[in-house]
């Protein structure tokens, strides 16, 4: 049997971004519609020569009343006229928006996108296949010029996305959906919320479109689409880039933090998308995050901080930036530890831990003052004290002629005041002896005359 063109545009895509491997699982994102129905059909068609598992996942925005209601049914008889299983979902769409401050179209976004996983996960699919075209990455593509986008957002819609997301139809137009549906009388639903001019896509796919294919050509859609492609792949270099400095900037033990002072080095644009990718990793995802969110981050003075959607604030402390969080209430600790065994602290999620080590030279100690600390044996009182933070606390850091206040110590060596308050100090007696972060005390240091060595070690829970 003679196949539509379409389907030879379809197992392109599939080649050049080999989306599928065989005997894989794929559910199919199935809404009805012209699109999700194609993407079905041809999946189909090609599961004859290449072996798949397909099954549908049908969310139900209810939105729209009964015609909500009538999509799923007809997704339901589509499944069983098909010999498919089909996972039915849906979600309160307008109390998620309403509680998050967010429009419908976004709210009902994720909503659909959480569903697909978690059934993904569930019945073991390692493939999503979604019913994107070619207009929609056209369609994306403008919507974010006219919003300011930068090269990241003008990749607009990617062919695979966190290795599980495929979309085979991406570099197939709509009007070619359209006659492939006619000629091989398959059936689909129209979504009637797709027609309001309300939308800025909508907008976009009836008024600018045709504005600019009438006075600039019929092949726009595919130049633009063309456009992205281009974008996403030279960006790929980009990316490469972001990914090795950001792991030089960011420091995770206590916290996800980034040096915004070393950040300063590099060219603005590379600032730019590494502030972006810290607030990603911050916030959990970029929506409602624009250009000016950026830069009031990029540029935050010390002390200053900057207010993100979604409630996400971020402080900049020293040479640092953090997601600020409301505070924990301080509650004292203090235990008595005999260093033979490891000690849990809770509060603070560190274990400490201590050995004796035989004496070695002064230049072959590795110091990492966040980490461990080297402490001359003898010189200590056992069982050590363990405990955080008290008011009028001093220390005498090694080198120094003096004592200083605690808290002094802690500012200078860049700890932030939220972990100042839960970190575990370890005494000997009353006196300071170390804490992860700063640099132990002159009076337990490691000297030429050293007999025995105590190195404590710091560690997250």
């Amino acid at each position: 049997m003679k196949r539509h063109k379409i389907y030879y545009k379809f197992l392109k895509t599939i080649k050049n971004y080999n989306l599928f491997q065989e005997n894989d699982h794929v559910l199919v994102a199935f809404s009805g519609g012209p699109d999700s129905s194609a993407l079905l059909h041809l999946l189909l068609e090609f599961a004859k020569d290449f072996p798949l598992k397909i099954e549908l996942a049908h969310f139900n925005h209810k939105l729209r009343g009964e015609e909500s209601d009538e999509d799923e049914n007809f997704c339901r008889r589509e499944a069983e006229k098909l010999g498919l299983p089909i996972h039915i979902g849906s979600d309160d769409v307008r109390d998620y928006a309403k509680k998050r401050k967010i429009n419908l179209e976004e709210a009902g976004s994720i909503l659909r996108y959480r569903f697909l996983k978690a059934k993904a996960k569930e019945i073991g699919a390692n493939k999503i296949a979604l019913g994107h075209t070619m207009n929609d990455q056209a369609e994306t593509f403008l919507m974010r010029v006219l919003r300011g986008s930068g090269l990241k957002g003008l990749s607009s819609i990617f062919p695979v996305k966190d290795e599980i997301f495929v979309r085979p139809l991406i570099e197939i137009k709509r009007e070619e959906i359209e006659d492939y549906l006619k000629k091989e009388g398959i059936p689909s639903r129209l979504d009637s919320s797709n027609l309001s001019m309300k939308l800025l896509r909508n907008r976009i796919r009836f008024e600018l479109i045709p504005y600019l294919e009438e006075r600039f050509g019929k092949r726009l859609v595919e130049h633009l689409s063309k456009s992205a492609q281009l974008i996403r792949e030279e960006d790929e270099i980009n990316r490469i880039v972001e990914e090795e400095k950001y792991k030089g900037l960011i420091y995770r033990e206590d916290g996800l933090k980034l040096n915004l002072k070393d950040l300063k080095n590099f060219p603005f644009p590379l600032q730019r998308r590494i502030v972006r990718r810290f607030i990603e990793e911050v916030k959990g995802n970029l929506r409602r995050i624009g250009f000016y969110h950026i830069e009031q981050v990029r540029n935050l003075e010390k002390e200053r901080e900057a207010h993100l959607p979604g409630k996400i604030v971020i402080r900049r402390e020293g040479d640092w930036i953090f997601e600020k969080k409301k505070p924990l209430e301080k509650k004292d600790y203090e235990y008595s530890w005999n260093i033979e065994n490891p000690i849990d602290i809770l509060e603070a999620g560190i274990r400490l831990k201590a050995r004796l080590i035989e004496p070695i030279e002064k230049e072959k100690i590795k110091f990492d003052d966040r980490k461990r600390a080297f402490v001359d044996f003898e010189k200590i009182k056992l069982p050590l004290i363990v405990r955080n933070r008290r008011e009028g606390d001093i220390f005498r850091p090694i080198g120094s002629p003096g004592r200083k206040k605690l808290n002094e110590v802690f500012r200078q060596k860049g700890i932030l005041p939220r972990e100042r308050e839960f970190l575990p100090l370890i005494l000997s007696g009353d006196e300071i002896v170390w804490a992860p972060g700063i640099p132990v005390s002159e009076n337990f240091k490691v000297g030429n005359e050293t007999r025995r060595i105590i190195l404590i070690e710091a560690e997250t829970l």
